[in-house]
């Protein structure tokens, strides 16, 4: 069965007493005291839900990877062709929120450790980093044809470590004034020194991973700081998730209405832009063949208003998975082995790279329906197998061996 514990991040699962201290520290801080006797408050989530609900989030963004992978293309159109162009951009958009979401959890979650403790959690997030960046590259130097996210996430979370200790406040104005400066900066960057537009699968060195490749920093970044200041907020409380779902909602229509509003109020700049705002960029970055194309909110078009609308997804994704299986506890049942997935989404990730590269199949193909489920299905079963003899995936498990040494810095 999955353990309750199981989070974002298993590295909690051995710090959960303390984090706990800490919250519940904080909590009293900030509210009145109540009578020993008062009844509990009925507008909370219970912690296991809540963790929980992050696994279930996690395991939807790795089943949009599968998608954008090895699914029908988008032109089939229909439900279907709908269902794959969301997969597109906006999943790991998600996978990225959440990495920044676990990233919040190490360095303390809503309070975040100081002297001893918060250098430990530094250590933990460079080993990460270290982690991800060296198997990101021994990926794509397998020639596969996918554009691996994984060396891009440990420069995410080298970049993010001046961050780790600031409040969910500072960490969302940080998030909307990169998303409003990193592509225009980015255009003019590449405009400038004439550098390429993607990567198309490649790993080009700490350029690629920065400015021009299929997930690159400048652009990416975002995500990423959304996603701590998502984890700084209690997410146990009913009031938080309502509004995080009406900013959810409101970055989505800012992202993609204000994008589709503006080439239809000036029709001109359908004919100046490369990219169609409905279609995927794939590239990761915008075209700098014209200004115009910093309008789109396409997939991988690196765009302000891509990031500020697939943002918005990614956190109604969240507040979807905390208020389902708080609404209805079955559901955790029901669900176990998709949750598996999200305990082990770097397993399965990694797991359906090699799955590609091992039967030759072309990123670029429209592979039919049922490939799709295989990938599915495989992922499901093999998480909710593992997960009732062992708490962590396989490459979970050599993760967290890896950042052990970390607690032994600085041990009183």
């Amino acid at each position: 069965m999955i353990q309750p514990t199981l989070g974002a991040d298993q590295t909690e699962q051995a710090d959960q007493a303390d984090q706990a201290k800490q919250a519940k520290q904080a909590d009293q801080a900030e509210q009145v005291p109540t009578a020993p006797s008062a009844a509990p408050r009925i507008d909370t989530i219970s912690p296991p839900t809540r963790l929980i609900g992050l696994d279930l989030a996690r395991a939807l963004a790795v089943f949009g990877m599968f998608a954008a992978h090895v699914g029908p293309d988008p032109s089939v159109g229909g439900p279907l062709g709908a269902l794959m162009l969301l997969s597109h951009g906006r999943a790991s958009a998600l996978f990225a929120l959440l990495a920044g979401a676990s990233l919040a959890i190490i360095a303390g979650r809503r309070v975040p450790r100081t002297g001893a403790a918060g250098r430990q959690a530094v250590a933990r997030i460079v080993i990460r980093a270290v982690f991800l960046l060296a198997l990101g590259v021994a990926l794509t130097a397998s020639d596969t044809p996918v554009e691996v996210i994984l060396a891009y996430y440990g420069v995410y979370f080298l970049l993010a470590l001046p961050l780790v200790r600031l409040r969910a406040g500072t960490l969302a104005a940080i998030a909307v004034a990169w998303a409003l400066a990193g592509p225009q900066l980015s255009y003019l960057l590449r405009a400038t020194f004439e550098l390429g537009d993607g990567t198309t699968g490649r790993f080009e060195g700490p350029i690629a991973l920065l400015l021009t490749g299929g997930y690159p920093a400048l652009t990416w970044m975002p995500f990423v700081i959304a996603g701590m200041a998502l984890a700084r907020l209690d997410l146990s409380a009913t009031n938080v998730l309502k509004r995080l779902a009406a900013l959810g909602t409101g970055l989505t229509a800012t992202g993609y209405g204000l994008s589709w509003l503006l080439f239809h109020v000036f029709p001109h700049l359908t004919d100046l832009a490369t990219v169609g705002s409905g279609t995927s960029a794939e590239d990761g970055t915008v075209s700098t063949d014209s200004t115009a194309n910093l309008l789109v909110a396409s997939p991988h078009s690196g765009t302000t208003f891509e990031i500020l609308g697939s943002t918005g997804v990614a956190i109604l994704a969240v507040v979807g998975s905390l208020t389902l299986l708080d609404r209805l506890p079955r559901a955790r049942r029901l669900l176990a082995p998709v949750i598996a997935v999200g305990t082990m989404s770097l397993t399965a990730y990694v797991g359906h790279i090699v799955a590609i590269t091992v039967l030759g199949i072309d990123e670029q193909s429209e592979e039919p329906l049922w490939v799709l489920l295989v990938f599915i299905a495989t992922a499901i079963t093999f998480a909710g197998l593992w997960s009732r003899r062992f708490q962590r995936g396989p490459l979970e498990y050599l993760l967290n061996a890896a950042t052990k040494p970390a607690a032994r810095l600085n041990r009183a």
